[in-house]
């Protein structure tokens, strides 16, 4: 007979992954946002394609990106152990830190070029997250597919504005 003690246990132990994701993914899109975004004004003076899209599309894709992401590393972490978990978180904190960095580097340093720099360096993380989540959780690495579409569509949008602005 299970007790409800061991029933609850097993839950939190399941949850926790996920809740330690969501706090990895929160804190990352509150580090990326103290950058600011595309409402600013230098952000607005800058000459931008037609396709460009209104500034409330950024918030509206984000969240729903953020939460891919948590869900995806907590499904995935929950699924790995030892070296491999330790690897696996790694690689998403990774990846989470050249997201928020990205926003510094083109928003904080008011950059597109350095927005494109960092657009790379995080198109290629990502699409290395999705591989290195697919070895252990096929499910959690197709949740990426969608943030890794808006990060390829953000460098070729940085493109464009370091094209026009440079």
């Amino acid at each position: 007979m299970t007790s409800r003690w061991t029933t609850r246990s097993v839950k939190a132990r399941r949850a926790a992954p996920y809740a330690g994701a969501a706090l990895a993914v929160a804190a990352a899109a509150v580090a990326g946002a103290r950058a600011s975004g595309p409402a600013t004004p230098w952000y607005r003076s800058l000459d931008k394609p037609r396709w460009q899209p209104p500034p409330w599309v950024f918030p509206a894709v984000w969240t729903p990106l953020y939460a891919s992401i948590a869900w995806s590393a907590g499904h995935a972490l929950g699924r790995t152990r030892g070296r491999e978990r330790a690897a696996l978180a790694a690689a998403y904190g990774t990846n989470l830190t050249v997201n928020a960095g990205w926003t510094w580097l083109f928003f904080g340093l008011r950059s597109p070029a350095a927005g494109v720099a960092g657009s790379l360096l995080l198109d290629a993380d990502t699409l290395r997250l999705i591989r290195r989540t697919a070895r252990h959780d096929p499910a959690a690495a197709a949740a990426l597919v969608p943030y890794a579409g808006w990060c390829l569509f953000a460098t070729v949008l940085s493109g464009s504005l370091a094209r026009r602005n440079g």
